[in-house]
């Protein structure tokens, strides 16, 4: 997927390293199913023809996929370390109170970086939505599906 628009991409360090382990992946699995293609292509029968067909189908999956994650890694700009602490932004770190005193860090990315469970967030998320534009002790509120209301409290931008 080409950022074929005039917005710019944003990426974090994290988020740099985790691509980049993917694209290596990628390779390695890609080069796997062409060396099984290989085989199958020796055993030349016509029972094994279904077999290179679904090969060939995984293959042009991985590719696109790869040529997609280099694509947005060549072209994505590195969130700077240093952020505006004083509201909530693309990039920020921020850590949160829920009505029963847990703490919560999470750190506003892109959509296609968001990860809630390694407290990666999508800016364009409910809470994300939320979020932006926010202080320190500010009490952010925000609806998701048919769920009520949850409050929280922005204690800290880092």
């Amino acid at each position: 997927m080409k950022n074929t628009t005039n917005t710019t991409i944003y990426m974090s360090r994290g988020g740099r390293k985790d691509t980049k382990k993917r694209i290596v992946a990628l390779r390695k699995q890609l080069a796997h199913a062409m060396g099984e293609l290989r085989e199958l292509d020796r055993a030349d029968d016509s029972e094994g023809r279904h077999a290179r067909i679904e090969k060939f189908e995984r293959i042009n999956n991985l590719e696109a996929e790869l040529v997609e994650l280099e694509t947005r890694l060549s072209t994505a700009k590195l969130l700077p370390r240093k952020r505006d602490a004083l509201k909530v932004a693309l990039g920020s770190v921020v850590d949160l109170v829920d009505q029963q005193g847990r703490l919560m860090t999470y750190t506003i990315v892109e959509s296609f970086e968001a990860d809630p469970s390694d407290g990666r967030i999508s800016i364009l998320s409910p809470l994300g939505k939320s979020l932006v534009g926010k202080s320190v002790q500010q009490t952010i509120e925000w609806t998701s599906g048919r769920l009520a209301p949850r409050k929280l409290q922005l204690v800290a931008i880092h």
